[in-house]
C-alpha cells in the first residue's frame, strides 16, 4: 500500500467517523423517554462529538493531499460539488443544530430536579431539529455518492 492507498485509507476512515456518530446520535436521543435517559443520550453525544471534529480535521487533510498526489486539484465537478455540500452541511451544523442542541440540553438539565417526566417544550424544540438534522443527513449521504460514484 503505497502512500496514496494510504491517504485514500485514512480519508475513508475519517469519513465513518463523522457519519456514524451523524446518524446514530439522533436516533438514540429520539429514543429517549424519560429525563435520566436524554442526560445520558446527551452525555454520550458530548462524548462521541469529538470524533466528527478529529474525522473533519483528518478528511480535509487526507483529500486536499490527494488532491496534490492525483494532480486534479478542483478540475472535477464533482469534487467542487462535494466541498460546496460539505460546506453546507458544516453551516447547517454549526448554525441551526448546534445553538438549539444547546438550548435543548440547557432545559434537560434544568427539569432533572423535577422528576423523570420529559418537559413537554423538548418535544417541540426537537421537532424543530428534526429535519435539519435530516437534511444534514441528506447532504451526507449526497456527498458519499459524489465521493464514491464521482458522476461528473
Amino acid at each position: 500500500m503505497g502512500l496514496y492507498g494510504l491517504l485514500l485509507f485514512l480519508h475513508i476512515l475519517a469519513s465513518i467517523a463523522i457519519i456514524g456518530p451523524a446518524f446514530v446520535m439522533p436516533v438514540i436521543r429520539r429514543s429517549a423517554r424519560t429525563v435520566g435517559q436524554l442526560n445520558f443520550a446527551f452525555g454520550m453525544t458530548a462524548k462521541l462529538a469529538i470524533m466528527p471534529k478529529i474525522g473533519g480535521i483528518v478528511l480535509i487533510l487526507t483529500g486536499v493531499w490527494l488532491m496534490i498526489i492525483a494532480k486534479i486539484g478542483l478540475s472535477q465537478m464533482w469534487l467542487n460539488v462535494s466541498i460546496l455540500l460539505s460546506l453546507l452541511m458544516v453551516v447547517m451544523i454549526d448554525v441551526w443544530i448546534e445553538p438549539r442542541m444547546k438550548k435543548i440540553i440547557k432545559i434537560i438539565s434544568e427539569s432533572q430536579d423535577q422528576g423523570n417526566e420529559i418537559p413537554a417544550e423538548f418535544g417541540l424544540l426537537i421537532k424543530k431539529i428534526v429535519p435539519i438534522e435530516t437534511a444534514a443527513q441528506v447532504l451526507m449521504i449526497a456527498i458519499l455518492v459524489l465521493m464514491v460514484v464521482k458522476p461528473f
